[in-house]
């Protein structure tokens, strides 16, 4: 089967659709015979970002363009400009092969609980500096999308510790305060719909409020436990509903926040059981991962769909220095939108 073959059922059955039979399961051995080399793989990046022929920069117009031999790049035939096709991307100047990254892509896209970066060097065969620096250049892709979450958000913080054991409910072996001790992670799910999430450094109404504001729609009805910071949302348009946590009330016919609760799960589980500590310069691009999976979990396929956004990493709430951590780079104007 052909890579422009391929790049038809993506655009026109996994996005849209995402029924084929062929594709409903996507293993490693369909990857390694769609992208034997990297070729293929180049070959494949080339004709999704440039569906309709290269754009020479000089001649500003599609012109034909020539396979350099030995290098990642097109010539121009009229004007001699040379295109680098992965510069902005996140293969830009790594010398890793491309067979590698897409490797390192599916494995971190089909894989729910995460996976390490000793892993991802013992089975492509790398470095642990440069899986580790792989992973996170593939996690600047799974940055928080700028639609509003409507209609019933939930909304909590979760406290994720340096010792993973010293979770809320071992209070008996580690204290009172085991629970709130450790880096904080905010977040925010619509139901039957996305979830965003931040690494904010207090859960304060100062922090928590003004990223309700921006990323709530007006109207809309918000759940949460009994935290002070949510009570005054009412002022703001919102209609706030509450469960008592404290008094092991957690769900009511009017309110409850299982779904959040079901993210923290996951992430709190990952950490716990794949990556054992997290440094907290790096929270962001973990709670991106598992928030990216839960957004996507519907579709059948999730190595197509990270990799069509391999031209746009998502830029997050992040701070200067996680978005140097992250190495990521701007949007470029020439992005391919997905549908």
């Amino acid at each position: 089967m052909s890579i422009v073959y391929l790049l038809k059922l993506m655009n026109n059955v996994i996005i849209l659709h995402d029924k084929l039979s062929r594709l409903m399961k996507y293993t490693i051995k369909q990857l390694l015979v769609d992208f034997p080399d990297d070729a293929a793989c180049f070959e494949w990046l080339v004709q999704y970002l440039y569906p309709n022929g290269i754009i020479c920069a000089k001649c500003d117009d599609v012109t034909k363009h020539y396979k350099v031999s030995g290098r990642r790049s097109y010539v121009c035939s009229k004007c001699r400009h040379h295109l680098y096709p992965l510069a902005g991307t996140i293969f830009h100047k790594s010398r890793t092969p491309l067979t590698d990254w897409f490797h390192a892509i599916y494995i971190m896209s089909t894989n729910k609980a995460g996976t390490s970066a000793r892993q991802i060097q013992r089975e492509i065969g790398v470095t642990y500096k440069t899986a580790w620096r792989m992973m996170h250049q593939i996690r600047s892709m799974m940055g928080n999308q700028d639609t509003k979450l409507e209609d019933n958000v939930e909304v909590d913080e979760a406290y994720i510790h340096p010792n993973t054991y010293k979770r809320s409910s071992a209070r008996r072996k580690y204290g009172t305060n085991a629970g709130r001790k450790g880096e904080i992670l905010f977040g925010a799910v619509q139901r039957g719909g996305d979830v965003k999430i931040w690494h904010v450094k207090s859960s304060g109404v100062r922090v928590l409020r003004p990223l309700i504001l921006s990323n709530v729609k007006d109207g809309s009805i918000v759940h949460s436990d009994g935290h002070g910071s949510y009570r005054t949302l009412p002022h703001y348009g919102y209609e706030h509903r509450t469960t008592n946590h404290e008094k092991h009330e957690y769900y009511t016919p009017e309110s409850y926040t299982q779904n959040i609760e079901n993210v923290w799960s996951h992430i709190k589980r990952g950490i716990k059981g794949v990556y054992r500590h997290v440094n907290p310069g790096y929270l962001q691009l973990y709670a991106n991962e598992y928030a990216w999976r839960y957004n996507h979990r519907q579709h059948k396929v999730l190595f197509w769909h990270l990799l069509t956004d391999v031209i746009s990493p998502q830029v997050s709430s992040f701070s200067v220095q996680q978005r140097t951590a992250a190495y990521a780079r701007p949007v470029l104007t020439h992005q391919k939108t997905v549908s």
